[in-house]
């Protein structure tokens, strides 16, 4: 089946980059697309007319929530309730998952959706890690891989693994290493990305993605890093995002995480480190924690770093900044990394976080950007195919309403969305050619009691907590109100 879908203005792509075409249309037939600009000369089936929108490729979020999001209750903790979030030492040695099976599967399926309807049509997920008896497995991948299908969106799927949990004695975070369990799952997900490659037409395609470097042996990071190489797949490692991980891989190894990374060999291409923010050089860096150019690492390896502007935000992070990484040779690539998994918010603060650092307006462009949400992880990922506008690439594409009020008058139409715009302004998002949400609606699963399934996975997460708290407190006195409740 030929459609015909015409905008306002349709962000197209020529000369190696996005250009910007006015009252234009795109043109696909299935899930490829046919031809992008105007009056396109052969006959099609559906017609299609967004009106007063932006047509834009849709986003690649390589850090993806998949799941009910922490950050509403744990990125605001002073000393006295921080340690109350961690695994108490009794906890660690007798507890079990939190959540059933068909609880957890929802939280995937509610936060898939979640993300299509911000416009995101590939994305790699991440998940907590804190409610499971010790980390993802099989299962849980193979239940998000069917969540995946069922919604049709495109994705990087591979359960995480560790072989170390954090957990407190009351006074500091520890860790507690079982490297036995960290090399099982690794196995998991091996053994996930041969069965699971290539499936839904397509749609599914597999990753490694370790837990963070700090609960990760040297012996699992080696093995992932041949494992990876072996079967042609993406890696996706948590490292450089914050002191205390610094601190231990230093305890540890001598060396900091990118520099130790680097001479294992795990550094390379089709590999994404997200965050990537405690480096040398950066204001919040302790001298005592060495000097170096760990960012030549990064560009000489062809590493590229996940940018997620909302959580940094959230927990006080951020590059040093957004230019100087590219600038530098680094590919940025953003990801949303919270809920809602807003990919226009994130453009947003990126901008705002990186002006306010630097004191200079001409930085973090719009169009920079807007390529780090689509060309340049597309690039990364070694798909030509995504991310982008153009005969032979997928029909992969949203279509942003202008029409709003709270909008007002637009301008060009890419700084529009970044400043003016919002998730919520999405009303049809296409994946492959088919039509996921139509309307600002899911279409292809039902949807409708999402919001109170949702509520009650959080409200038992939050309860949780209690059991896991090392004072064993009650949630008001581990998780107070903002105002007192009257």
């Amino acid at each position: 089946m030929i459609t015909r879908i015409k905008a306002a203005f349709v962000i197209g792509y020529a000369d190696g980059d996005h250009c910007i075409l006015p009252d234009a249309e795109l043109v696909h037939e299935d899930g490829t697309i046919l031809f992008v600009g105007r009056n396109y000369p052969g006959t099609v089936d559906v017609e299609i007319d967004a009106g007063q929108a932006i047509l834009s490729p849709g986003f690649i979020d390589l850090n993806a929530l998949a799941d009910i999001d922490h950050a509403i209750f744990d990125s605001w903790h002073g000393p006295a309730t921080r340690l109350g979030l961690v695994w108490s030492e009794a906890y660690l040695k007798d507890h079990g998952a939190v959540f059933t099976r068909e609880q957890a599967r929802f939280r995937r399926e509610f936060a898939l959706s979640q993300l299509v309807r911000n416009g995101i049509t590939t994305l790699m997920p991440i998940a907590s890690e804190s409610y499971h008896e010790w980390c993802e497995d099989y299962q849980d991948m193979a239940d998000t891989a069917e969540a995946v299908e069922a919604l049709g969106v495109r994705a990087y799927l591979g359960p995480s693994y560790r072989t170390a949990v954090p957990y407190t004695d009351g006074a500091r975070v520890l860790l507690h290493e079982d490297e036995r369990r960290g090399l099982e799952g690794l196995e998991d997900a091996i053994r996930f990305a041969q069965d699971y490659e290539g499936r839904a037409n397509g749609l599914i395609r597999t990753a490694l993605v370790p837990a963070r470097i700090e609960t990760q042996t040297e012996q699992t990071l080696r093995l992932t890093r041949k494992a990876a190489d072996d079967l042609g797949i993406p890696v996706r490692l948590h490292a450089a995002q914050g002191l205390f991980e610094i601190e231990t891989m230093i305890a540890r190894t001598g060396k900091r995480s990118l520099p130790y990374l680097a001479d294992l060999g795990f550094l390379g291409e089709k590999t994404f480190i997200p965050h990537a923010w405690t480096v040398p050089g950066h204001p919040l860096m302790p001298e005592a924690f060495g000097s170096g150019d760990d960012l030549a690492l990064l560009a000489d390896s062809g590493t590229s770093v996940l940018l997620c502007p909302i959580p940094m935000a959230h927990y006080g992070g951020m590059l040093d900044n957004y230019d100087s990484y590219r600038e530098r040779g680094i590919r940025i690539v953003l990801g949303t990394d919270s809920a809602p998994p807003n990919m226009i918010r994130a453009m947003d603060l990126a901008m705002g976080m990186t002006k306010a650092t630097t004191g200079n307006r001409t930085s973090a462009q719009a169009a920079d950007l807007f390529r780090s949400a689509t060309l340049d992880p597309a690039e990364a990922l070694g798909r030509p195919d995504l991310g982008r506008l153009a005969p032979g690439a997928q029909a992969d594409y949203f279509v942003l309403d202008l029409t709003g009020q709270h909008i007002g008058p637009h301008g060009d139409p890419i700084r529009t969305m970044v400043m003016n715009a919002d998730g919520r302004d999405i009303t049809r998002v296409v994946v492959a050619g088919r039509t996921v949400v139509d309307g600002g609606e899911i279409v292809t699963v039902d949807t409708d009691s999402y919001r109170e399934r949702a509520q009650e996975f959080l409200d038992l997460y939050i309860a949780s907590l209690s059991v896991s708290d090392h004072a064993r407190r009650s949630t008001e006195e581990l998780l107070p109100a903002s105002f007192p409740l009257r």
